[in-house]
């Protein structure tokens, strides 16, 4: 769902510098991504992906709560954490050849979100490599600390 009054660009790109994942890149960088960004509002209860599903958009979280879970092998049980403002999720959508999600994304509460696309930012990393180096210094780490953080418990 998009918002009725959804922010400009210029917006876009001011969140995006204000969040963690971005920071460190350029303002041209950003406004690349802004462009890419469309801003949608979530019920409560929204489940924004599921383990097999297709990895397509890459979330920035502005308001709320998302739970993000990870299955641990055959058993029921997920180890997850709760996502909140500022924070980035869905990071498979930018794994080239990643066609499918490993893990499970859910509102909390009414949440609004900034959703990238990844298909088309991988097509634009592709010919940008210094974007491309950019995006995928600051997946590398997310990836490495989300891992670490569900190894440590």
């Amino acid at each position: 769902m998009n918002l009725g009054a959804s922010p400009g660009e210029a917006q876009v790109e001011d969140i995006l510098a204000r969040a963690s994942f971005f920071r460190r890149m350029s303002p041209q960088q950003r406004e690349v991504l802004a462009s890419l960004a469309e801003v949608q509002a979530l019920p409560a209860g929204t489940a924004l992906y599921k383990v097999g599903d297709e990895a397509r958009l890459f979330y920035v979280l502005l308001d709320g709560m998302v739970r993000f879970g990870l299955p641990m092998g055959q058993r029921q049980v997920t180890a997850g954490e709760i996502i909140r403002r500022g924070e980035v999720f869905g990071w498979a959508a930018l794994i080239e050849g990643a066609q499918q999600r490993i893990a499970t994304a859910s509102c909390i509460t009414q949440c609004t979100a900034l959703a990238i696309d990844g298909h088309r930012l991988i097509e634009l990393m592709a010919n940008d490599h210094s974007l491309g180096y950019a995006v995928m210094r600051e997946v590398s780490l997310l990836v490495t600390s989300t891992l670490t953080a569900y190894a440590a418990g």
